[in-house]
C-alpha cells in the first residue's frame, strides 16, 4: 500500500497549534497568579512544612490585600478549626454567608463550614439545624446525615439516631444494621430504667429485625424474663447467645447460673456451662463453673474439675482455681495468702480492650469510649501488663 506523504504536511501545523495552547494556558496561569499576594503563597508553604500557625499569619495577611478571594477564606476558616480557634472561624464562615452576591454552590459551601465549626465547638443545637439543612441537599447530604448521627449518639436520643441511621443506610447503601440494632437497645435500657418493660421488649424484637446477631437484644429479653420470675423463658433466650456469638456467654453465664438454680435444676446448669467452657474456652464462665461447682458438689467435685481444666489450660486463673479447690473448708494459713496475691493481681491486671483503638477498660462496653464504635470489646478480658 503506498504512503500518502501529504500527512507530512500536517505534521508542522499541529505542532504550532499545540505550542500555541501551551502558551495560552501558561498565560491564562501566570495571570491568574499574578493577582494574588505574596502573602498566600508564603501560607501555602507554610502549610506545606506543616506550620498552621504561621499559615493563618500569611492567610490573614492575604485577605487584608484581597478580602474577595474565596479561596483564602475557606483555607483560612479550615486552618482556624484545626487549630481549635473555634470562635474566628465561625465568624469567617458567617461573614461569607452574610454577603448577598454569593452563588448558591459557594452558599451551601460555607453553610457545610459553619455547621463544622458548631460541631467541633460543642454548639450542637446550632450544629443540628444547619447540618438537617444540609441533608435537602444532592452534595452535602450524606455528610450531614453522618454528622447528625453523631449529635444524636453524643446526646442518647436514640429514636432520632435509628431514624438518621435508616435514612444514611438508605442513601449510602452501606448496612448500618450493627448500629440500628445498638440505638434500639440503648432505648431500651432507658425504659427498663423507667420500668417500661413492655416497650423495652418491643424495641429488643426491633434490635433483632435489624441485626438477628445482636446478642444484647437477647441478652436484655433474658434479663427481663427472669426479672419476672419467668427463668425457663430467660434460660432460652440466654442459650441464643450460643447460637449468635457464642464468646458473649462470658456475660451471661452467672446470671444463667442463677436461674437454673432458681428453677431447681442447677446440675443441668453445671453439666451446660461445662460443655461451654470446653467448647468455647471461656475464661469467666469457667470461674462461674467453679464457684457454683464448689457450691453444689462441695470441695472435691471442684478440685477435680480445676485439675483437669488446668492441665488442658494452665494459667494463672486455673491455678488460682485449684488452689481454692485445695484448701476450700482448711483454716487460714499460708497457701490462703497466695491465693490471695494471686486474685489481686488477677483483678489487677484484668482489661477490656477495644479491637479498633486499643483503649482498654476493666468495665465491658458495648460503645467504646474512645473511638466511639459498637461492638469493639471482646467480652473476654485480656491480662495487661502492670508497670509496678
Amino acid at each position: 500500500m503506498d504512503f500518502d506523504y501529504t500527512w507530512l504536511l500536517a505534521l508542522p501545523l499541529f505542532f504550532i497549534l499545540g505550542w500555541v495552547a501551551a502558551r495560552v494556558d501558561v498565560s491564562r496561569l501566570l495571570n491568574e497568579t499574578s493577582t494574588l499576594p505574596a502573602s498566600y503563597f508564603r501560607g501555602l508553604n507554610f502549610l506545606i512544612s506543616e506550620q498552621p500557625d504561621k499559615a493563618i499569619e500569611a492567610f490573614t495577611e492575604a485577605l487584608k490585600v484581597d478580602s474577595d478571594t474565596l479561596e483564602l477564606h475557606f483555607a483560612l476558616g479550615s486552618l482556624f478549626r484545626r487549630t481549635g480557634e473555634m470562635d474566628r472561624a465561625i465568624r469567617l464562615h458567617q461573614g461569607l454567608l452574610d454577603r448577598e452576591t454569593l452563588d448558591e454552590t459557594t452558599r451551601l459551601m460555607a453553610l457545610a463550614e459553619l455547621s463544622q465549626d458548631y460541631l467541633k465547638a460543642g454548639l450542637l443545637d446550632r450544629a443540628e439545624e444547619l447540618f438537617a439543612k444540609l441533608t435537602e441537599t444532592a452534595r452535602y447530604a450524606q455528610t450531614a446525615l453522618r454528622a447528625l448521627l453523631e449529635i444524636y449518639v453524643h446526646e442518647k436520643e436514640w429514636l432520632q439516631a435509628i431514624s438518621i441511621a435508616q435514612k444514611l443506610e438508605a442513601l449510602s447503601g452501606n448496612p448500618l444494621g450493627l448500629e440500628i440494632a445498638q440505638f434500639h437497645c440503648e432505648l431500651a435500657h432507658q425504659q427498663i430504667l423507667l420500668g417500661e418493660p413492655e416497650q423495652a421488649s418491643k424495641n429488643l424484637l426491633a434490635a433483632l429485625e435489624a441485626n438477628r446477631n445482636c446478642v444484647r437484644a437477647n441478652m436484655m429479653l433474658g434479663d427481663i424474663a427472669a426479672n419476672q420470675q419467668q427463668h425457663q423463658e430467660a434460660l432460652m433466650l440466654w442459650r441464643a447467645v450460643e447460637l449468635q456469638l457464642p464468646e458473649y456467654i462470658e456475660l451471661i453465664a452467672a446470671r444463667m447460673m442463677v436461674s437454673w438454680r432458681a428453677s431447681g435444676k442447677a446440675n443441668e446448669g453445671l453439666e451446660w456451662l461445662q460443655d461451654a467452657v470446653h467448647k468455647y474456652l471461656l475464661e469467666e464462665t469457667a470461674q462461674v463453673l467453679f464457684e457454683a461447682t464448689l457450691d453444689l458438689r462441695g470441695p472435691e467435685a471442684a478440685y477435680r474439675m480445676a485439675h483437669d481444666e488446668a492441665d488442658i489450660s494452665p494459667t494463672l486463673a486455673a491455678l488460682d482455681r485449684l488452689l481454692q479447690a485445695k484448701v476450700s473448708g482448711m483454716p487460714d494459713g499460708d497457701l490462703r495468702l497466695v491465693i490471695d496475691a494471686i486474685k489481686q493481681h488477677l483483678e489487677r491486671t484484668a482489661y477490656h480492650r477495644c479491637t479498633t483503638c486499643g483503649f482498654t477498660a476493666r468495665q465491658f462496653h458495648w460503645h467504646c469510649p474512645s473511638c466511639a464504635e459498637w461492638e469493639t470489646f471482646p467480652p473476654s478480658k485480656y491480662e495487661k501488663v502492670v508497670m509496678a
